[in-house]
Formats: C-alpha cells, sequence, structure tokens
C-alpha cells in the first residue's frame, strides 16, 4: 500500500513516470562467471576445513551471448511492476492469501526512476526504505528484473514459441513434500525460484530453472549470491543429469548509480519429451498429486549403481504429467491475476493451495464477470484495488482478455493456449490508453495490468 500521507509528485505526474522506458545494463561475461566460480572454490575450502558437507551447485556456468540479450534491455516500470505482480500471485498463500502478494508489487509505484544516460536507478523514494525494508526491496525487484530479462532471452531463442512463468514451489508442491521431516533424507531446502516453460501447441515443452537475487550491496555480493543461486537451479534434474538448462541473476540496485543486472546460464536442452509409445498430453485433464521420494540418482541412465543426492528428479516417465502441472499452474496463476477463486482453486490440488482460493471469490467465477474494461479496444476482465497515491485515489485494475478468460473458467487449458499463442505478437506495446486515461501493460499471456486516477 502506498502511504496516503507522503508528499512528492502529484498522481498524475507519477503515473506518466511509470511509463517512462528506462534501459537497464546486463552483465553476462566470462570474467562474471569466473568470479563466481571463485566465491564457490572459497566456500567449498571453508567448509572442507570444517568438515562440512559441500553444496552441489549447477556446473558450467557460463556468459549468455550478446546476440541473445544485448548489453541492455529497455523497460518502463509498469512492466517491472505486471512483471512481477504476475509472479507473485500464488505465492506465500497461507500468509497473504495469493492475491495480496500481486497487489503487493504497487509498493513499488514510485521506485524507480533514470539518470541523465536512460538508465533506471532507484527514485527518491526507493533510496529511502525503512531499514527493515531493503532487502525485501531488493529481492522483489530482483524478481521483477530477472524474469523480465529471461522471457526476452528465450523470446530471441524461440521465436515461434510462447513463454509462460511459473511458480517453482508450486509446481513441486504437486509431486512432492516440500517441508517437514517426512521423506527429509534427500529433500533440498534450496530449490529453483521459478520455472520459465517455453511451449507452443502440439510441442513438448522446454523447461529452464530461474533462481532469483538482489542486492543494495556491491558487486562482490553479487558473485555471492548466484554462487548460492547455483545451488537452487542444482536441485532440480529433468531426465538426464546434464540436460535441465538453467539460468541464475544478480540485481544489483546501489544508491544512485544505474541497476545492473548480473546473469549466467548452464546449458541444456530441457525439453519433456515423453516416452516411445506415450500418447499425446491432454492438458485439460487436471495432474494428479504424487507422492515421490525426493533425490536425484546422478547415476541415473549410465546403467551404474544409484548414487543418490538431494533433489527433485522428473523423470521421462513423468514428463507428460509435469507439463500437465506446469500448464495448470500457469492457468491458476492468471486466473489469481484476474482475482477469481473458484477459477483459481480448479487448477491447484490441495497440497498446492487449492483450500486458500476457495475461500474468496467473486462474480467472474461462473463467467459472469466481476469488473470488465476495455485496454485498447480490447475487453478485460477482472479485478479491481483502490488506494491513495500521495493523497489521491488511484484504480488499478488487472485480468485477462475475455475470451481467454472463459476458456479458463470453463477448464479449456488447451483452447487457452492455443488462443494465447496466436495472439501472442498482436497485443499492443503503448503503455498509455487514452480512454483508460493512464498507464497499461498488455502481456503476451493475455494478461493486463492498468492503473489511472479515480474519478
Amino acid at each position: 500500500m502506498i502511504r496516503g500521507e507522503m508528499m512528492g509528485k502529484n498522481a498524475a505526474a507519477v503515473l506518466r513516470d511509470l511509463v517512462q522506458p528506462w534501459n537497464v545494463a546486463i552483465h553476462s561475461t566470462s570474467g562474471l562467471a569466473g568470479s563466481v566460480a571463485e566465491v564457490s572454490d572459497a566456500d567449498d575450502k571453508e567448509r572442507r576445513g570444517k568438515s562440512q558437507e559441500l553444496l552441489r551447485r549447477k556446473p558450467g556456468l557460463r556468459a549468455v551471448p550478446m546476440g541473445d540479450r544485448g548489453q541492455s534491455i529497455e523497460l518502463t516500470p509498469w512492466t517491472l511492476l505486471h512483471t512481477l505482480g504476475r509472479a507473485n500471485v500464488l505465492a506465500r498463500q497461507g500468509a497473504g492469501r495469493g492475491l495480496a502478494e500481486h497487489w503487493a508489487s504497487l509498493k513499488y509505484c514510485q521506485a524507480l526512476n533514470g539518470n541523465h544516460g536512460r538508465f533506471m536507478t532507484l527514485s527518491d523514494e526507493g533510496r529511502n526504505p525503512i531499514r527493515h525494508y531493503k532487502a525485501v526491496q531488493s529481492g522483489e525487484l530482483g524478481i521483477g528484473f530477472a524474469l523480465a530479462v529471461a522471457q526476452e532471452v528465450l523470446r530471441q531463442r524461440y521465436p515461434d514459441h510462447s513463454v509462460s512463468v511459473i511458480d517453482a514451489e508450486i509446481a513441486l508442491r504437486a509431486g512432492w513434500t516440500l517441508t517437514g521431516k517426512e521423506d527429509s533424507t534427500h529433500r533440498a531446502p534450496k530449490r529453483p525460484h521459478f520455472f520459465l516453460e517455453v511451449w507452443k501447441p502440439g510441442a513438448p515443452s522446454k523447461v529452464v530453472l530461474i533462481a532469483c537475487k538482489g542486492t543494495h550491496g556491491k558487486p562482490a555480493q553479487v558473485h555471492a549470491q548466484l554462487s548460492t543461486a547455483a545451488v537452487h537451479v542444482e536441485a532440480v534434474h529433468l531426465g538426464g543429469p546434464d540436460g535441465t538448462p538453467a539460468m541464475v541473476f544478480g540485481t544489483e540496485i546501489p544508491g544512485k548509480d544505474p541497476i545492473t543486472l548480473h546473469l549466467l546460464e548452464a546449458a541444456g536442452d530441457g525439453t519433456l519429451l515423453l516416452p516411445a509409445g506415450a500418447g499425446e498430453v491432454d492438458l485439460d485433464i487436471p495432474p494428479d498429486d504424487r507422492a515421490v521420494v525426493p533425490g536425484i540418482d546422478l547415476e541415473w541412465g549410465t546403467g551404474d549403481e544409484p548414487r543418490m543426492v538431494s533433489g527433485y528428479h522428473v523423470r521421462p516417465e513423468d514428463h507428460g504429467w509435469f507439463r500437465r502441472v506446469l500448464a495448470h499452474a500457469d492457468a491458476a496463476g492468471l486466473m489469481a491475476f484476474s482475482g477469481g477463486g473458484e477459477p483459481t482453486a480448479r487448477y491447484l490440488s490441495k497440497r498446492q493451495g487449492k483450500r486458500h482460493f476457495e475461500q474468496y471469490t467473486h462474480a467472474g467465477t461462473g463467467i459472469v464477470q466481476d469488473i470488465a474494461y476495455s485496454v485498447h479496444g480490447v475487453k478485460f476482465v477482472g479485478t479491481d484495488h483502490v488506494f491513495r497515491l500521495n493523497g489521491t485515489r488511484v484504480e488499478a485494475f488487472s485480468g485477462i482478455a475475455r475470451d481467454l478468460f472463459k476458456d479458463l473458467a470453463a477448464g479449456r487449458v488447451e483452447e487457452y493456449r492455443q488462443g494465447a499463442h496466436a495472439l501472442r505478437e498482436k497485443w499492443s506495446d503503448e503503455q498509455w490508453d487514452a480512454k483508460w486515461n493512464g498507464p497499461v501493460s498488455l502481456n503476451r499471456d493475455g494478461s493486463v495490468l492498468a492503473i489511472r486516477v479515480l474519478g
């Protein structure tokens, strides 16, 4: 929530600033990979000296080729907040009820600005959070920057595919118990933060593991964070032990200097191929909850004796099931973003937090829209939130294109994906809608985030 008593720009000026594009520097070099490797080696040496178990890290971290990411990416603060809201909407359901996490991204409405060199920086407001809030700020903004860049990299590589962001915790809970004492021998406490699913109708999905960190500190702190992020992405294997691609991000958010995103990746194919003779995967069928024992067999597929380590292994015989898990978790995030409790719950199992979304609903759960607005001439259905921005009442709206919403509300995941994929290049890039009279962000998944002064 934005503090109403704050003095500063009027609300109309703040909203104009939200659609100002700025550059965000991207640092991904062999030198960065070397610095992270040095930090990892030093940690291993210290652990050996204390007779502690060494951490397993994703091997082979390297720079992302320049052609896939450029030296910088152009972003508006509003695009960043849309990305963050979509990513967090299913997070921590027990405390935040999911949807509250989505609206929490609005607290950064005045946190970002730019310098004379056209690079994004923290604003005066962003540089003065209360002390305990700085770690939250760097962590959450780090998620937004990382996912915005990761999606752009994958779209460059796979231009005929769509890219979905899926909360890894939600997806993994469909198969594994992640907390508690039961089956804890090979449970990995550090896990990827997100799965990026690269997909198109009629083809097997590719999956990339994502770990994202953020800091207000110096580059040395980023190197340490990337070393830890390598532990997170080593916790999940798809198929063979060396076949899972991953990206690790460390967002450096200094006081007045430009924000810089540090990025490394590990190679791999990540395709969820089906075993020979397996039928087609019907994404409309809800995936069943499974009770898979944690553990990764590093010798899997070699014919040697099993060598089990901590983590979560999705084997080829489970690839069809996991594709349905990812598609349904993606659908749940979209429906939660639109404010629908019952439609969200239908895409989650009990272990994934279904009951938290059954406890609140809106009229749109029966395809009777709660709130519908047109943005750039397209009808969207969703939910709104009214709050005060520097004393002025403003309205934020989040939703999904009406036809895509109807498909998801009816459980038609296949039809939603076909429709969203066909429309992915047709959404307007213009971030100010004169009729709406405020900032709008249209995502290729069919979601919208919009804000305006009320009345």
